[in-house]
């Protein structure tokens, strides 16, 4: 079972476009009212094995200060306004898409960040620091940016976004460190990096998929009577990566060396998409699963273009050096 699990999470590009048209046709065939029912139990299984892998002491390491600061100078003070302005231009009549896409730029970083950066041979104690950074701050100011920016087009009660964060990030993340340090005092630090580390991705992966499931059948009918809506939110999503790719590569190839060049355009590029979607899904009620649902689909672009830049990596920032 683990097998098939690991195999999903290595074939997200695959594996969240088919939830999507199973969640469609369970949508179409059956009573979907009691899936909302699944939406904590996921978030909490999408979110908690995240937090058992995350590195807090990696705050604590230095030498890498022009990279964090420009990163997260464009995840907080660049890509949350052009998401904004996107949303306003894209979706001038549908709020909930616009908050998506909002929500999508308000939260950087993920294990992707770490991955992608490995793959791309860049600076991995940096991505990790911007992962971990990235979270926190991105927790504490997705409440005050979404009332700002959208309190006028939609209703953001401030204090249940905040209950919100504490439920999916803060409960989740005190959940993990207690594991973390638990089985790294049984098994000794190498015995959870090899045995015990590799198995908590996968059950995210889960609970991603469920959520993703669970978003695409409550909104099976409005797609059927729409079908040109999924192309119609993949434009502006598509924009938003491009922009966000090009911001991020000028930034690190003009201020930074190729190793902290590359960790800032993975820090910045990818998204915390998990947290995002269970936000989107707790925090907005019904109205919220029109923002799922770009978010889902955030996902396959997400994972794709993170390929197709490890592929040009060497050309925009130089060869690696020998190990």
């Amino acid at each position: 079972m683990m097998g098939v699990i690991q195999a999903l999470t290595r074939n997200l590009v695959v594996a969240i476009p088919v939830t999507l048209l199973l969640g469609l046709a369970f949508g179409a065939m059956a009573p979907v009212g009691w899936l909302s029912m699944l939406v904590i139990p996921l978030t909490l299984l999408m979110i908690y094995p995240m937090m058992v892998n995350l590195r807090l002491r990696e705050l604590l390491m230095g030498g890498d200060g022009r990279a964090q600061g420009l990163a997260q100078l464009i995840n907080f003070a660049v890509i949350p306004f052009v998401a904004f302005g996107l949303g306003l231009w894209w979706f001038a009549d549908q709020p909930y898409l616009g908050l998506g896409l909002l929500l999508a730029a308000l939260l950087p970083t993920s294990g992707m960040t770490i991955s992608w950066t490995g793959f791309a041979r860049g600076n991995l104690p940096a991505a990790v620091k911007m992962t971990v950074v990235g979270l926190i701050l991105g927790s504490l100011a997705t409440p005050i940016y979404v009332k700002w920016l959208m309190g006028a087009a939609i209703p953001v009660d401030l204090v249940a976004v905040f209950r919100q964060i504490i439920l999916v990030v803060g409960i989740p993340m005190l959940a993990g460190q207690l594991t973390r340090h638990f089985l790294i005092k049984r098994h000794g630090a190498e015995g959870f990096r090899k045995q015990w580390a590799p198995r908590f991705p996968p059950l995210s992966t889960l609970g991603v998929l469920g959520i993703v499931f669970v978003a695409m059948a409550l909104k099976a009918d409005d797609l059927l009577a729409s079908p040109g809506l999924l192309l119609d939110i993949a434009v502006p999503l598509l924009i938003l990566y491009a922009v966000n790719y090009l911001i991020s590569t000028l930034v690190a190839r003009s201020w930074l060396s190729r190793g902290d060049g590359i960790a800032l355009v993975y820090g910045t590029v990818m998204r915390n998409l998990s947290i995002a979607l269970a936000l989107a899904m707790n925090a907005f009620g019904e109205a919220g699963t029109d923002a799922a649902l770009l978010i889902a689909l955030a996902y396959i672009i997400q994972v794709q273009s993170a390929a197709w830049y490890v592929r040009f990596s060497d050309r925009l920032f130089g060869p690696a050096e020998p190990a």
